[in-house]
């Protein structure tokens, strides 16, 4: 080891589904990023989520077995049930001899972690770089705790979490670090499962060393969320499912040939980006909302077509972004067979509702303010998970891939408010009242989310408003927010031409697309051939209503 070397920077590497393992195996200097001037040595490192479960579990979980017992890998397998829990009782103790200290002086972030070092604490390396290195990451991590955690060092959780950090220290990385060197290979973890708090505290360490480190979780948890400033690789397969006992054997497998040829082509034509995607297979993808402008001719072309063919469909990293439109309609043409048989064109597609009476929500005026509140992550915004693991949720009856489909889209109407405001309505109001009316959707609205497959026919609520059947309100404006995230089309026909969305939802969200005539009281006109969806819709409004 070149001992005039005192510094050592960390840079991630690129990193692709097909090249991660191939990386993993390379020494130091074979791995792009490496360099060594003038004292300073810099380094490749490899770090990537595997988020989910493949179609073959059997072969995923006989993967992750050859990972840590292939000794050219040499993968350490970290889990909750694989970390030693013991401590030294003098390691205990010394812990809480810093703590002591620091509530007495307020000791500085760097003070602390001199003290930590002090009682013999901090790991040490024969190495100098490794052995300022060392500290360096536990100054890094404390500084994230600092600013992640209430009230900083003097949070209560703050003794629990160091106990860990060093014990998991001295049991884990402690002999990986006697062979560890930056000029050929450093420590190399894999994580396996959910984590705790104390984990991801201990997983930020070992990155900010230098370690390499990949991380599988099966239900497709991201457990390095808000913690590092820059992207990590992620690759998501196509299941989530909760997760199995790490394995400790390979398991016998028994796939024919033709399952395994058929399971090769199925990946290949069903990848992401691959423009061909069979019945169901984003199912466990989080949808996200593109609104289409579009003009009045173009809305009723693209409303016919399914998601996967429409302008700016895109699939990639676990996400579909789903091309929609939102449309407001004023007045009726002058030719008024062409104005029925373009709306009932789409109402009558397998995915369309057509609501006639209004409002089509009931407001909740519950407080919600302390489950708002626990629903934030620490980085201050909404956390799905949270908001999926309270006790408040009532779509927990629903698959787990439109449950995170829904909660990213509540976090997201919430960050971005289109709700007009009530007069002296705080912002924070806003996204309060917006976060309490999105547990409370319809039953017929949930079920139409249900029957949307992503890459296919698009769903459609369609809301004619002639004012003879109640009156549009603002909960109904939060429930359409809601909507228009998730990737449904809406459009709205008001034979009037007066104000109804607009009187609560900015402008910008929706086109406007006015017509030659306005007409008053105007009847809604049953397709001649549906005798039928008529009595289905009268059936579902009165659903709707609670009539």
């Amino acid at each position: 080891m070149n001992l005039s070397i005192n510094q050592l920077n960390i840079q991630p590497v690129a990193l692709s589904y097909e090249n991660w393992l191939g990386m993993l195996k390379k020494p130091l200097p074979d791995r792009p990023n490496y360099s060594l001037e003038n004292g300073t040595i810099q380094i490749g490192q490899v770090l990537g989520e595997f988020l989910g479960v493949p179609i073959d579990t059997d072969e995923y979980y006989n993967q992750l077995f050859d990972y840590v017992t292939t000794s050219e890998i040499d993968l350490h397998l970290l889990s909750e049930e694989s970390l030693d829990k013991t401590i030294d009782n003098a390691h205990f103790q010394a812990i809480q001899r810093v703590i002591n200290i620091h509530q007495e002086q307020k000791l500085s972030i760097n003070r602390f972690t001199a003290f930590l070092d002090g009682e013999q604490l901090l790991l040490k390396s024969k190495l100098p770089v490794l052995h300022r290195k060392l500290r360096e990451a536990m100054i890094v991590t404390l500084e994230l705790y600092s600013e992640l955690e209430k009230d900083g060092l003097k949070n209560h959780e703050l003794r629990r979490i160091l106990v860990d950090v060093v014990k998991w220290s001295m049991n884990h990385l402690a002999p990986r670090l006697e062979t560890a060197n930056p000029e050929k290979a450093m420590p190399k973890f894999l994580w396996y499962g959910d984590v705790k708090k104390s984990h991801q505290y201990f997983l930020f360490y070992l990155i900010t060393l230098g370690c390499d480190i990949v991380i599988f979780h099966p239900e497709g948890r991201d457990i390095l969320d808000g913690l590092l400033k820059e992207p990590v690789f992620i690759h998501r397969y196509p299941n989530n499912l909760p997760p199995e006992p790490f394995p400790i054997e390979k398991r016998s497998r028994k796939a024919t040939v033709a399952y395994r040829a058929s399971r090769e082509i199925e990946t290949i034509l069903n990848q992401e980006g691959s423009g061909l995607y069979k019945p169901w297979q984003l199912r466990d993808y989080t949808p996200s909302s593109l609104t289409l402008k579009t003009t009045y001719d173009e809305l009723f072309i693209v409303s016919k077509e399914i998601a996967m063919i429409r302008p700016e469909f895109e699939v990639s990293n676990g996400k579909v972004q789903i091309p929609s439109v939102f449309a407001k309609i004023h007045g009726v043409s002058k030719d008024r067979k062409e104005y029925w048989e373009r709306l009932h064109t789409l109402s009558q597609l397998n995915c369309s509702i057509v609501i006639r009476r209004l409002p089509i929500t009931i407001p909740s005026h519950s407080d919600f303010r302390f489950h708002y509140r626990n629903a934030q992550g620490r980085d201050g915004t909404l956390s799905p998970d949270k908001i999926m693991q309270a006790h408040y949720w009532p779509y927990s009856f629903l698959p787990l891939g439109l449950q995170k489909g829904l909660a990213h889209a509540v976090k997201r109407i919430c960050e971005k408010p289109g709700l007009k405001p009530l007069p002296m309505e705080s912002l924070d109001e806003i996204k309060l009242y917006l976060f309490t009316q999105a547990m409370f959707i319809p039953k017929q609205i949930i079920q139409l989310l249900e029957r949307f497959d992503y890459s296919q026919e698009v769903p459609k609520c369609i809301i004619f408003n002639n004012e003879t059947t109640g009156m549009f309100s603002r909960s109904d404006a939060a429930m359409l927010l809601l909507l228009n995230q998730f990737g449904i089309d809406l459009l709205v026909y008001n034979p009037t031409g007066h104000n109804d969305i607009e009187n609560y939802l900015d402008e910008g969200l929706f086109d406007s697309h006015w017509l030659e005539d306005v007409v008053f009281d105007l009847e809604y006109k049953e397709p001649s051939n549906s005798i039928f969806k008529k009595g289905l819709f009268h059936g579902f409004l009165k659903n709707l209503r609670g009539d």
